[in-house]
């Protein structure tokens, strides 16, 4: 099939690779987000999927809306059979949508309809899931809710961040997103409606969604932690400063008696250092100060020359 792919961060190369690979279908274009300022010069940088596209000698097509006439023109020129997406980024009007004679054609990183929105991955981290997986779906208007081509299922590990959990999903779903292109041009592949039950929203999780409460208990303060590993990245404050967080460890359960720290408290050990939560204390894994490095929250601890008491908040 003639094929428009959309996407724009490094999760969608693995499925842009595979449809490029497949000799079966042409990728005559990609969408992707504009340009956009980064790095200490704030130089223009193409994003990941584009760039992937130049070095194939891939048409870019870059609008700041995908309702922009000039781009709808010219999806209109290309005639694409289908248009597969991964995290394109932007919204798509009806207008573009009505183009591609076999839709758009969605790989989303849950198994819908759960989890439907911007950070399904860190949602499944975040609330404990034991199974997650990826969905392709027909895009329609309904955010996330068009009917399921197919679907795959992965086990989310004890010590899964985000990062680590989208990496593998991003993988497993090339290939599932290559099959359901195959299956809609064999005509064998029928989506099939989504159920109304069990329905689930995952909003983009900003930076204040990001800072742990030590309040909490000690399985929900990992879970956060490795739910937003590593974007946005989890933080809490020390002396009246942000300190950037890598993921803890349970280290124990209250309930035992083998440690008492009141919620945010600190104890620096030898090997690690632990903080209170409203059950058993967390150990830190690395630590990051304004203007410093990242390093072990050991290091860290033992620079800032934490007092006994001292605590994070």
């Amino acid at each position: 099939m003639r094929l428009v792919f959309a996407g724009t961060p490094e999760v969608a190369l693995p499925s842009l690779r595979a449809l490029i690979a497949a000799e079966r279908h042409e990728v005559l274009a990609v969408v992707t987000r504009p340009d956009a300022p980064a790095g200490r010069g704030r130089h223009l940088v193409r994003s990941p999927v584009g760039a992937l596209a130049d070095e194939h000698g891939i048409e870019v097509l870059t609008p700041a809306k995908a309702s922009d006439p000039a781009f709808l023109d010219r999806l209109r020129e290309l005639a694409p059979d289908c248009c597969p997406v991964v995290a394109y980024g932007a919204l798509l009007p009806q207008s573009a949508l009505d183009i591609p004679s076999h839709g758009w054609v969605n790989l989303h990183f849950s198994i819908l309809p759960a989890w439907r929105g911007a950070a399904p991955v860190q949602a499944a981290v975040r609330h404990g899931d034991e199974i997650t997986g990826a969905s392709t779906f027909r895009i329609v208007k309904a955010l996330d809710a068009g009917p399921v081509f197919g679907v795959l299922t992965e086990a989310v590990r004890p010590d899964d961040t985000a990062g680590l959990l989208l990496d593998r999903l991003a993988e497993a779903g090339a290939g599932l997103l290559t099959s359901t292109i195959d299956g809609i041009e064999d005509g064998t592949l029928e989506a099939v409606e989504q159920p109304a039950d069990g329905v689930t929203y995952a909003p983009k999780i900003t930076t204040e969604d990001a800072k742990l409460d030590f309040t909490a208990p000690a399985t929900g303060v990992d879970r956060l932690a490795r739910a937003v590993t590593p974007d946005p990245g989890a933080w809490a404050e020390f002396r009246g400063e942000r300190i950037k967080l890598g993921p803890v460890t349970i280290a124990g359960d209250r309930a035992d008696g083998t440690e008492r720290l009141a919620p945010g408290e600190l104890r620096v050990e030898r090997k690690r250092v632990l903080v209170g939560t409203a059950t058993g204390p967390v150990a830190l894994g690395e630590a990051q100060a304004p203007g410093k490095k990242r390093m072990a929250a050991t290091d860290w601890a033992r620079g800032a020359r934490v007092e006994p008491g001292e605590r994070l908040k």
